[in-house]
């Protein structure tokens, strides 16, 4: 999932919004905990708005979704010109109760080191990083000569089993 959340002027009209990556490879290798990750930029897809941190599912209508995602993948991240995301780690440091794993984040043509905290959930790992869409040489989205717009920190968050799914 990508979080984004609006700024400006205008914010009271906007959304919050839950993006769903639907097309993605993660590979972990259990032995030297190297992580490979791989996310095609052109199959985000809108979930839903957040409004105050929850699911607000009516707010957005299917339009609206198609709409924001066109924007997405056409003016925000450039798909066509950029079509994979790619994550790969360098080093893992367990603690008490979470990981920290560092690694190379290629985006837009740009590649930086990002830090993903990781933790157990239940049956579920949570990884999530904090990215800052600039470093990567995206412009957040403006709408309305910038009375609106999106922040440049968006949240990843990646929920995984913790064991794989039988064949």
């Amino acid at each position: 999932m990508v979080l984004t959340y609006k700024e400006g002027f205008l914010s009271a009209i906007a959304h919050d919004l839950k993006i769903r990556v639907t097309k993605f490879t993660i590979e972990v290798d259990e032995a030297t905990r190297a992580i490979t990750a791989r996310f095609d930029a052109a199959s985000l897809r809108v979930v839903c708005a957040m409004a105050r941190g929850k699911e607000s599912p009516g707010s957005l209508t299917t339009a609206n979704k198609r709409e924001i995602e066109g924007n997405i993948v056409r003016d925000v991240l450039d798909a066509r010109g950029f079509p994979e995301i790619g994550f790969v780690s360098t080093s893992v440091e367990e603690g008490d109760a979470t990981y920290m794993v560092q690694g190379k984040l290629a985006l837009h043509g740009h590649e930086r080191q990002v830090r993903v905290r990781v933790h157990k959930g239940g049956e579920h790992y949570i990884a999530e990083a904090r990215i800052h869409q600039p470093d990567f040489g995206i412009r957040p989205y403006t709408a309305l000569l910038g009375a609106l717009k999106v922040q440049p920190g968006v949240l990843v968050r990646i929920v995984a089993p913790t064991k794989a799914p039988r064949s």
